[in-house]
């Protein structure tokens, strides 16, 4: 009994967690929070099966790699270099610590100075660039909380049936 409500908690925490390191880059989101579902499968007070277990792993793989990819096609669609994308990375880890503003400004902010950086001269380009990478970002990152969140609505479900 102790070690199922164990794996609940821990499960629990785990979502939570995944679902926090979808804006923040050095927490993996996605599979954080399939890790939660995976440890609270293992619960009595879970009713989740193997099925959704494999079906919620894909979905974290595929947003993980579309999370990368997203940002790098849109910053390189817009004539983007590498230095906008460092720069969006950045502005978000500088963001986290100005709160909500500063999560959504930071991004773009950080791909504009980093595209500056690139090439100065071309201040519309650069412009253009930040705002590709900053698409690309949202997108990114749009899809792991939504994934993220419906891992959570699932936890909840399983735990209550």
């Amino acid at each position: 009994m102790a070690m199922d409500l164990l794996f609940v908690i821990l499960g629990g925490v785990l979502l939570v967690a995944g679902f926090i390191g979808t804006f923040v880059p050095v927490i993996p989101g996605a599979p954080l929070a399939w890790a939660g579902l995976l440890i609270s499968y293992f619960s009595k007070y879970t009713s989740s099966s193997i099925i959704l277990l494999v079906i919620t792993g894909i979905f974290a793989v595929a947003v993980s790699i579309m999370d990368n990819v997203f940002p790098a096609m849109l910053t390189k669609q817009s004539g983007g270099s590498k230095a906008g994308i460092v720069g969006c990375t950045i502005g978000l880890i500088i963001g986290m610590f100005l709160g909500f503003p500063g999560i959504l400004l930071g991004p773009f902010i950080g791909a504009f100075v980093g595209e500056l950086a690139h090439d100065a001269e071309d201040v519309p380009h650069a412009f253009s660039a930040a705002l590709g990478t900053f698409k690309g970002f949202l997108l990114g990152t749009g899809l792991k909380m939504i994934v993220c969140a419906v891992f959570i609505w699932i936890f909840v479900i399983t735990l209550i049936k």
